[in-house]
């Protein structure tokens, strides 16, 4: 199958293929007579494999890991348990700072609707912001 069938089959750009090429998550393929890149049609299932990896968070990387194992004739399935793992340790983590940060945004809207302009002073920036983080989250 030539690079222009698979893309369309695939739903990704001819450029995203020779990209996967070049960043080990696409074997390279048999090249024809002409010289045109001849991909076999497990290509279509892998390139399916990694947009379904992308699309659960995994990076380039992670799935070029995975792709190894299998190629390698490993199950990854123990290192894809310990990806997700750790994507989802990192979700709590960022969770747990938009939790943070939420509640210092509050504090600050709730200053902003307090603030009187008139009292603010030129050698302050912002009063709202001034001292911010200390003031509304205890300083931590």
């Amino acid at each position: 199958m030539r690079i222009g069938d698979l893309a369309a089959v695939s739903g990704v750009t001819t450029k995203t293929l020779r990209f996967y090429e070049q960043a080990g998550l696409l074997p390279a393929p048999p090249r024809t007579a002409g010289g045109y890149r001849d991909y076999p049609q497990q290509s279509v299932q892998r390139l399916a494999f990694i947009r379904d990896a992308q699309g659960a968070g995994l990076s380039l990387a992670e799935i070029r890991s995975v792709l190894a194992l299998r190629d390698a004739g490993a199950s990854p399935c123990a290192h894809v348990t310990a990806l997700v793992g750790r994507h989802l340790q990192d979700i709590d983590r960022r969770l747990a700072e938009l939790r943070a940060t939420k509640r210092i945004l509050k504090g600050l809207a709730e200053r902003a609707a307090a603030t009187d302009p008139a009292d603010c002073t030129d050698a302050e920036v912002c009063r709202i912001l001034t001292g911010a983080i200390s003031r509304v989250d205890g300083g931590q």
